[in-house]
């Protein structure tokens, strides 16, 4: 899977959680620049994330996530 494809998905992904089609994730995007996403929404996205590319992240790969770009890295390595 490209990168493009895992943004496209992960795109409409937050767009059905947060309720706004206006998002446009970039691989800086973090939480402070998307309304709504607080921590416990950040579970949500977690879920979310494993459930559409059929992962499972760990805890420490959980814990080292800054950036919607540390989540396309994560899924990548673990789409291989």
């Amino acid at each position: 899977m490209t990168d493009e494809e895992i943004y496209a998905k992960m795109t409409e992904l937050f767009h059905d959680l947060f309720s706004d089609d206006t998002i446009a994730l970039k691989p800086g995007t973090t939480a402070a620049d998307i309304d709504g996403w607080d921590s416990f929404n950040h579970l949500s996205v977690i879920v979310a994330v494993e459930t559409q590319f059929g992962i499972k992240m760990t805890t420490r790969e959980i814990d080292n996530l800054k950036n919607v770009g540390d989540i396309v890295a994560v899924i990548q390595s673990k789409s291989r």
